[in-house]
């Protein structure tokens, strides 16, 4: 494997280890941004921008979008969008359950493989609001440690075990976090790593994620594993395309979204108002009318980059049998006839051309018929703000496992790109 592809995906691997949450997702991405000049907005706050400036904004600290406006007049956007959400197990306010020992109570958040959660390290991290004499203050959380596990049950005492286990949430998904029962235990926890007096504490949203480190594998290196792959892969390949990318005549826009992986109904999400109040300010610094505005959303487009599945080794029936796609095959252009995936005519169209211009490998993505996929960003961003619209993504497997896997050239395939989308939409 080129070591520049092995370089931009152990980047990749770096940033995931240090986001284990849509918060740290979010956090991680402005601090990139601001390295390379960004300038931070707050919504709360009127917007003074420059021509030419590069700024970015976040929502309830899980969304971002960075912008970078043109020196002369702007004749449209060109936007890519991701996500910073993953499956995972979210947990409850007082979670500890206890007699004998401690376990924690937990929610699904987002459709995930469960089997793969069992047998490994995890530990909690999200954010905290912290009284703060008596001015609120929000404060992201990582314990940072193997902190707990979720224990299988023996095959002796299940011996159906590899026959398919219906799991159960609140009953086979407690982590096991103390050896007797010790009630407020995770409210204690977080303060020792915060430094704050229990008493300071007001809320806080945590998460349980796995301790397993990303690595670089196969007998050329060709693969990767990590967690989260999806859909951190395209949120950090937006995120490196837009700061590697040259001034063009559209505000160029790289959105990073919240709460996908439950339907983006959120404010924060997809189907909330985040973009195109955004936009609407951008074309407000314009002097757009209504007028105005209409025809440049008309001249705009958007990929939205989520990942898709790699055809399965040992299950190659449930992919679409002309259509399969491979990891280390480049981007994936993903099209659904019943309009899961916005791609259509003309935005397909579009991006093969801007792919074989740039001599970029990419391939094409049907589900199985009998198998449809869920929905992704580009049509749920649309009820809000819509533009025409691609959906792309890296190709992978075990999507929604713990530890997912993907191949270690589409990273740096895909930065390319988004970069050459950037600059030339």
């Amino acid at each position: 494997m080129d070591d520049k592809n092995i370089i931009a995906t152990q980047g990749l691997i770096d940033f995931i280890e240090k986001s284990p949450t849509a918060f740290h997702v979010t956090a991680n991405a402005a601090a990139m941004l601001r390295e390379a000049g960004f300038e931070p907005l707050c919504e709360k706050q009127r917007f003074n921008l420059k021509p030419g400036g590069k700024y970015y904004v976040t929502r309830n600290s899980s969304s971002l979008i960075a912008f970078c406006l043109p020196r002369g007049r702007a004749e449209g956007f060109s936007l890519v969008s991701a996500h910073t959400d993953s499956p995972a197990f979210k947990l409850k306010d007082r979670a500890e359950i206890g007699q004998l020992c401690t376990v924690l109570n937990t929610e699904a958040y987002g459709g995930m493989l469960m089997a793969p959660w069992f047998d490994r390290p995890l530990s909690l991290a999200g954010r905290a609001f912290v009284d703060a004499g008596g001015k609120m203050e929000e404060r992201l959380v990582d314990i940072d440690r193997d902190l707990c596990l979720i224990p299988s049950l023996a095959i002796h005492q299940n011996r159906d075990a590899n026959h398919g286990i219906d799991y159960k949430v609140q009953r086979d998904l407690h982590p096991l976090i103390a050896s007797d029962n010790r009630p407020g235990l995770v409210s204690r926890i977080i303060c020792a790593k915060l430094g704050i007096d229990e008493a300071d504490l007001a809320d806080a949203e945590l998460f349980l994620y796995s301790r397993s480190k990303g690595t670089i594998w196969g007998a050329g290196n060709e693969y990767f594993s990590a967690p989260r792959i999806d859909d951190q892969q395209c949120a950090y390949c937006a995120i490196k395309a837009l700061i590697a990318s040259a001034p063009s005549e559209k505000v160029r826009m790289a959105v990073l979204f919240d709460n996908e992986e439950v339907g983006s109904t959120t404010r924060q999400g997809a189907m909330g108002d985040f973009l195109a109040a955004t936009a609407s300010r951008i074309a407000a610094f314009y002097g757009w009318d209504a007028d105005d505005y209409a025809a440049s959303r008309s001249r705009s487009m958007m990929l939205s980059a989520d990942n898709s599945h790699a055809v399965h080794p040992n299950h190659p029936e449930t992919s679409d049998p002309t259509s399969t796609v491979k990891m280390n095959g480049g981007v994936v252009l993903k099209y659904s006839g019943n309009q899961k995936y916005s791609t259509d005519g003309f935005s397909g169209a579009s991006f093969k051309s801007l792919m074989k211009k740039h001599n970029l490998p990419m391939q094409v993505f049907y589900n199985n018929s009998d198998q449809p996929g869920g929905s992704t960003l580009g049509n749920l961003s649309e009820t809000q703000f819509s533009i025409p619209c691609a959906d792309i993504g890296c190709a992978q497997l075990a999507m929604h496992s713990p530890y997912e896997t993907a191949g270690t050239a589409d990273t740096l395939i895909m930065i390319q790109a988004m970069q050459a989308f950037f600059e030339e939409n």
